[in-house]
């Protein structure tokens, strides 16, 4: 169909947005500049995939579920926690419905399905890439933590509590003693 490639150049151009979406829950830390949503779902698929090769999950489909996790935040901005006292956060399931309506059936069912597992949390592999959400938070809030951002505590033990996986639960407690820089040494 020849609306077929408008509908996934359409998709494509709103997926971008994502690049452009700042974290805003760090502007309440005193972060000037935060990651945008991109950059967070990038290192949370990729720790996804690690996650899940330790668990014994699929890799591919861990990272690939947590490539769409936040997407939908191209319709509502990234929502901090602190307005969730005054708004309700909206179904992503239903975002991602209107985002995908226009796509072809076979891309649409992809995107929706991949939210769904992921918003479900019932494979193995869903758990893993909301675990590495979680834990690309707490990596970023002790970054932060590093250059002299005082107020990531709050970030820091939300994350760790909202962990399931051993893996998770284990690279977190090292990370949080660890330097970011540690890294070098290995």
């Amino acid at each position: 169909m020849p609306d077929e490639p408008a509908a996934l150049a359409a998709f494509g151009y709103e997926l971008g947005l994502l690049k452009r979406i700042r974290r805003t829950g760090w502007w309440h830390a005193g972060v000037r500049d935060p990651e945008s949503v991109a950059e967070h779902s990038l290192r949370t698929a990729q720790i996804a995939a690690l996650l899940a090769a330790e668990e014994g999950a699929n890799p591919e489909r861990a990272a690939f579920l947590a490539l769409w996790h936040d997407t939908q935040e191209t319709r509502t901005g990234d929502i901090p926690h602190t307005a969730t006292k005054y708004m309700s956060k909206p179904e992503p399931r239903d975002i991602t419905a209107d985002q995908t309506a226009a796509l072809p059936d076979t891309s649409r069912d992809l995107v929706r399905a991949a939210v769904d597992e992921y918003e479900s949390r019932q494979t193995p592999e869903a758990r893993c890439a909301k675990d590495a959400d979680k834990l690309e938070m707490l990596l970023q809030a002790v970054e932060y933590q590093d250059v002299g951002v005082r107020r990531v505590a709050g970030w820091i033990d939300s994350a760790q509590k909202g962990l399931t996986t051993e893996t998770a639960k284990r690279v977190a407690e090292v990370a949080i003693s660890l330097s970011p820089l540690a890294w070098r040494d290995r």
